[in-house]
């Protein structure tokens, strides 16, 4: 089973075709090439380092409450400071 990981994209590095996405509270360099140009603000999912599909804010904030709920249950406690507001810059 495969799994992506919501994020906040927070840089854009488009002549590399990379990111950077915060999702609870850490930074990630991403590769873009799936899902094309990319914003500061927006949300994708990511699976093993490649954005594989852009979310809008509604739905993002949805997925990371389950993520948070899911963490919670398994005994991680609660995630906080996951640094993905729902306002869009």
């Amino acid at each position: 089973m495969c799994l992506g990981v919501p994020g906040k994209i927070v840089a854009v590095s488009p002549e590399e075709n990379t990111a950077v996405i915060e999702t609870f509270g850490l930074r990630q360099r991403i590769n873009t090439l799936l899902v094309g140009e990319v914003q500061v603000g927006e949300y994708v999912i990511v699976h093993t380092g490649y954005a594989i599909e852009k979310l809008d804010v509604e739905e993002a904030l949805e997925r990371i409450r389950l993520w948070e709920e899911l963490l919670a249950h398994e005994g991680f406690g609660e995630v906080s400071g996951s640094g993905n507001s729902p306002d869009v810059d």
